[in-house]
């Protein structure tokens, strides 16, 4: 039976996770003014936005292949990571003026989030080796609720300059990896890390049906969530500008928190296969919705864009949860890694795609598309599906 976990370490890990993820969108936040400042051409940011994903995936396949999380401390890790991501926000900022300075920057930056986003999760596994699925919720949630805050920076750039941003961020990224490092320590029953690299644990992704049925599931997740992100900036530009769309854009996407908090509480009672289900299923659904609502009511319009926002990333710490739970557990820290790396090449594929698309496309016929992944998602997670409805059947 698992010993109570002390009440001050998940808010410790929800802030820290928060902390360090914030790093994901500190130029982002600012790219209007560089835009005004320097000349940039619109399309900058999603040349910056792309080479922070890139590295974050070579640095997670790097992290998962040399076993990062699971042979050395992970709260080492997560510090180390934080601080160098800091650093190198504060390099972007000295160097902001050379576009392609900036770009090296900013694959850093990606490159170091890899010690920062599956590690925390792979600290909350070993923590909550009960009600995992709760406390994924809260701290992806953190990491839902930082992303959708470039938004709100945006809305908030009259009155704060971008070095301030910039350089805010930094500060917070490595406060949060100070925070978890000083704040928490190695939990009681910790596995012992490992001292070997884990190719046959990598492995279970594909070998272990459990662990292939929620991976699988995410990855169509994956091919839905980013590319709704980088999406809800064009639908909502359909009917708003300027401020209001910032703070609307930074409503649709941090109602996702509420999808990852309310979520991981469900997944308490009803278990976490269902509730990624559910929610997977709702987005799809959302997806398939979009000629009709885009010409609806405002009120309709509003409500089917909150209800795809919470549910389009209200699903993601149910997957990481299921996977954790069924991984080895000598390589937890490898296996989520592996898992995100591959997540989010899936995720640039399609930004790249239906970004290209909606040129010629319109909306309405493009947008449904996106349902393909949840799909094939709730097509992969049915085998862990089916064993929560047996179990719950008695």
């Amino acid at each position: 039976m698992q010993s109570p976990v002390p009440r001050h370490i998940l808010p410790v890990l929800v802030a820290a996770q928060f902390a360090g993820t914030s790093l994901w969108f500190a130029v982002n936040a600012v790219m209007p003014d560089l835009q005004r400042e320097l000349g940039w051409a619109t399309a900058a940011v999603g040349t910056l936005t792309s080479a922070l994903q890139f590295g974050f995936i070579v640095g997670t396949l790097v992290f998962a292949l040399l076993a990062i999380a699971d042979r050395f401390s992970a709260r080492a890790v997560f510090l180390i990571c934080a601080l160098a991501g800091a650093a190198c926000t504060v390099g972007a900022w000295a160097m902001v003026r050379n576009y392609e300075a900036l770009l090296v920057w900013r694959f850093a930056t990606g490159f170091f989030l890899a010690g920062i986003y599956p590690v925390g999760m792979k600290i909350a596994a070993q923590w909550y080796t009960r009600g995992l699925g709760g406390a994924l919720g809260l701290l992806i949630g953190a990491l839902v609720l930082g992303s959708a805050s470039a938004h709100a920076l945006r809305a908030l750039g009259d009155t704060l300059p971008w070095p301030t941003l910039m350089l805010g961020v930094a500060a917070l990224a490595a406060a949060g990896g100070l925070l978890l490092f000083f704040g928490t320590g190695d939990p009681p029953g910790a596995h012992a890390r490992v001292t070997t690299l884990q190719w046959r644990a990598l492995g279970t992704v594909w070998t272990d049906r459990r662990v292939r049925s929620s991976v699988l599931g995410y990855f169509g997740h994956m091919w839905e969530l980013y590319t709704v992100w980088v999406m809800v900036p064009l639908i909502l530009a359909t009917r708003l500008d300027g401020t209001a769309l910032s703070w609307a854009a930074f409503s649709v996407l941090g109602a996702g928190a509420i999808g990852c908090a309310v979520g991981g509480w469900a997944a308490q009672r009803w278990g976490s296969a269902r509730v990624a289900g559910l929610q997977l299923a709702i987005s799809g659904l959302c997806c398939l919705a979009t000629p009709w609502v885009l010409g609806a009511s405002d009120a309709l319009f509003a409500a089917w864009l909150l209800l795809w926002g919470i549910t389009v990333a209200g699903d993601s710490p149910q997957f990481s949860t299921l996977t954790a739970r069924n991984a080895p557990p000598q390589a937890v820290g490898s296996v989520l890694t592996l898992t995100n790396s591959i997540g989010f090449a899936i995720s640039i594929v399609s930004i790249l795609l239906f970004v290209s698309l909606a040129e010629t496309v319109a909306l309405g016929a493009l947008l449904p598309w996106l349902a393909m992944g949840p799909a094939l998602g709730l097509w992969a997670l049915w085998p862990l599906l089916r064993e929560e409805l047996r179990a719950a059947a008695g």
